[in-house]
């Protein structure tokens, strides 16, 4: 009798992604939190060795193989501001630039003629 657990070839190849996502995590995640305080640059929560796991690091150009030695390219945000952060880039991609069209100021005076009005009034 034969024990085989055989893997597919699929199974392989993302067991092998998984590795080298998280060895090159590893790499750039403990490299960004040796250079900048572990601070949320987004709405500045501050993190300890408790949470720490919570402030992840983003790619400024969302290019996760873009890593320089100097972090250039590398802000800390927490979980939930990381999350948005994609969301908008997402969002931009899907419905075009994230600019509002300009809108001219108004002007028009719904009360440009008041007093003119007021004193028609009381004549009659």
């Amino acid at each position: 009798m034969m024990s085989v657990t055989p893997t597919s070839k699929l199974d392989r190849i993302l067991a092998e992604q998984r590795e080298y996502i998280a060895t090159r995590e590893k790499g750039y995640r403990e490299r960004a939190l040796k250079m900048y305080p572990w601070v949320c640059g987004r709405c500045t929560r501050e993190f300890n060795h408790k949470n720490l796991r919570e402030l992840t690091v983003h790619h400024r150009d969302h290019n996760h193989d873009n890593n320089p030695s100097d972090g250039s390219n590398w802000e800390l945000l927490c979980v939930y501001c990381h999350d948005e952060e994609h969301t908008k880039f997402s969002n931009q991609i899907i419905y075009g630039s994230r600019k509002s069209a300009e809108v001219a100021p108004a002007t028009f005076n719904p009360f440009a003629d008041l007093k003119a009005q007021m004193e028609k009034s009381k004549k009659e």
